[in-house]
């Protein structure tokens, strides 16, 4: 049996359209911010970030 060529072409392009909704989605929520609340929601996520001293990586709380 012959696959349905015209089928999966169209199947093709409705998934491409559709990963372009997600991504303008995405997208979008990073433009509406303003730069200084981005700057500040960045330095949030990394003091947030366990620290590396000079002994080698830091241990996350739960391993003790």
């Amino acid at each position: 049996m012959r696959p349905p060529w015209k089928l999966l072409g169209l199947a093709g392009v409705a998934g491409v359209a559709a990963t372009g909704v997600v991504v303008a989605r995405k997208r979008r929520a990073h433009v509406e911010l303003e730069p200084d609340e981005l700057r500040e929601r960045l330095r949030a996520r990394l003091a947030e970030v366990p620290r590396l001293d000079e002994t080698g990586p830091a241990t996350p709380p739960d391993a003790a």
